[in-house]
C-alpha cells in the first residue's frame, strides 16, 4: 500500500467509498490515511480476550454492544480502537452496513504495539475523550500496565489492580488475569 502516503484530502463519506482493500488497515487522520497495520500476535490475543471476557458480561446483563476494529469519526477522523464499548444508546446507533460508524463509543480500548509510539497512542486517547468517548483504557503489554484516560487525572494502572470500566457497571477482572489469559 505505498500509495496511500498521496491519498490525502479524504472526508469521512469518501473514506467509506474507498475499495475494501484500500481501508483494510488504515485510519483516516487529519484526510489522510494513515497505515496501522502491524499488530503482534501478543497484541492480537490481548485483544481476543478482552473480547472473550466483556462480550458475555456486556450481553448478559443488556449493557449494550462490544465489538473489536471498529472504525468511528472522532470529529473528521476514523480510528478503530481495538476493543470498543457501546451502551444502550450508542448500539441502537450501530449501523451494521457502514465502514465508520457516525457516533464515539462510550469506552475504547488500546493495545500499545511494537510500532506505536506512546505519544501517538496517548494523541488518539485524547482525541477520543475530546469527541466523547468517556473511558479510554490504553494496556500496555511490555510493562503489564493499563493508563486511563477519563475525567480524572491519568490513572495507571498495573498488575495487582483491577480493570473495571465504569460504564461498564458490575464488570472487573484482575490485569494479571488479563494478561494470563493471553
Amino acid at each position: 500500500m505505498r500509495f496511500m502516503a498521496t491519498v490525502t484530502g479524504l472526508t469521512i463519506e469518501e473514506f467509506e467509498q474507498l475499495p475494501d482493500v484500500l481501508a483494510q488497515n488504515p485510519e483516516l487522520v487529519d484526510g489522510e490515511l494513515v497505515d496501522v497495520s502491524g499488530n503482534t500476535g501478543g497484541h492480537n490475543k490481548l485483544r481476543d480476550v478482552l473480547v472473550e471476557v466483556l462480550r458475555p458480561f456486556v450481553r448478559q446483563h443488556k449493557l449494550g454492544l462490544i465489538v473489536s476494529e471498529q472504525e468511528f469519526q472522532f470529529d473528521r477522523n476514523a480510528h478503530d480502537p481495538d476493543v470498543s464499548f457501546l451502551g444502550p444508546a450508542a448500539a441502537e446507533l450501530f449501523d451494521d452496513r457502514l465502514r465508520v460508524q457516525l457516533f464515539v463509543p462510550d469506552v475504547a480500548v488500546e493495545i500499545a504495539s511494537k510500532n506505536d509510539r506512546f505519544e501517538s497512542l496517548f494523541a488518539k486517547a485524547y482525541r477520543y475523550r475530546d469527541c466523547g468517548t468517556k473511558e479510554v483504557y490504553v494496556f500496555s503489554i511490555a510493562t503489564r500496565q493499563v493508563f486511563v484516560c477519563s475525567q480524572h487525572p491519568i490513572i495507571v494502572l498495573g498488575e495487582s489492580q483491577t480493570f473495571s470500566p465504569h460504564e461498564i457497571p458490575g464488570f472487573s477482572i484482575r490485569i494479571s488475569d488479563l494478561f494470563a489469559m493471553m
